[in-house]
């Protein structure tokens, strides 16, 4: 018994000795209610897979957020939304992804960076890249935005996955020559990346009508794996953010799980598709 006690008591002198029992026991701040949500909803997601109920526990969370300290608030608000992103994409409801999180924000320019990178990369993948084309323009000619250590980032992945495949050539050559974030050096490439982009698309016009029944009777296959291919990386930058969270050990075993599950990955899906549902 003795030998019992020594043991468990062992870890605690290496904080400053054994505690004397009219020391108090010094315990860390209880996790905030939101924060405790938020947990539940990844395990939903990744362990219990119920993305239903996933989205609805990041709802319930919303509903406490005034309550919260205004950082704190800011993190788990950000971390919800990245849970819902993964939650509507699973269910196949991806379209309404952007709808969704500005009902938590209200306007754009309130998005973290994170929140519409992750946006933009959903709606590029899935070839609707003009989905979010209004809401990062207004965010990135934000004086507040302009300031920010992403912005650089968010204004090339606007111009490479929205711009130039929607061929807004005047919009794009206006993002780099107006804006501060690309360098001298960086300006020229782009701007040749314009140019070529516009050059390519002239030149494929001519040939596209004869292949076009082709690529339609791929693209909803096309677009089915690549949304199960965008969930992985989804869910491995979202990983990067929640471990700075006070939830590590739920978060890291629902990621082993995850990368365990094999429809995540394209090349093992089997069995007949679910093409996604076609917007009226």
């Amino acid at each position: 018994m003795r030998s019992d006690l020594a043991t468990s008591a062992a870890p605690l002198r290496g904080l400053g000795g054994p505690l004397r029992s009219s020391e108090p026991v010094r315990a860390g701040p209880a996790p905030s209610a939101a924060a405790l949500l938020l947990e539940e909803a990844a395990d939903l997601l990744v362990v219990h897979l119920d993305f239903r109920a996933a989205l609805r526990t990041c709802e319930r969370a919303w509903q406490g957020l005034d309550e919260e300290p205004a950082g704190a608030c800011l993190e788990v608000k950000c971390s919800l939304c990245v849970v819902g992103i993964q939650a509507l994409a699973e269910m196949d409801r991806w379209r309404e992804v952007l709808s969704w999180v500005l009902q938590c924000y209200q306007v754009p320019e309130k998005l973290p960076p994170k929140v519409l990178e992750l946006c933009v990369l959903l709606y590029s993948k899935m070839r609707e890249p003009g989905a979010v084309l209004d809401t990062v323009c207004v965010w990135l000619q934000d004086a507040d935005n302009q300031g920010l250590p992403e912005y650089r980032a968010l204004a090339e992945l606007h111009l490479q996955r929205v711009l130039l495949p929607l061929g807004c050539w005047s919009e794009a050559e206006e993002l780099v020559a107006g804006s501060a974030a690309f360098s001298e050096e960086r300006r020229l490439d782009a701007l040749q990346a314009i140019s070529t982009a516009r050059q390519q698309q002239r030149h494929g016009q001519s040939g596209s009508e004869g292949t076009q029944k082709l690529n339609q009777e791929g693209s909803s296959s096309h677009k089915f794996l690549s949304l199960l291919t965008l969930l992985r990386q989804l869910w491995d930058s979202a990983v990067r953010h929640f471990f700075s969270l006070p939830f590590r050990r739920s978060l890291l075993a629902a990621l082993l799980l995850c990368l365990l599950v094999v429809r995540f990955d394209p090349g093992g899906v089997g069995g007949p598709e679910q093409e996604p549902a076609q917007p009226t």
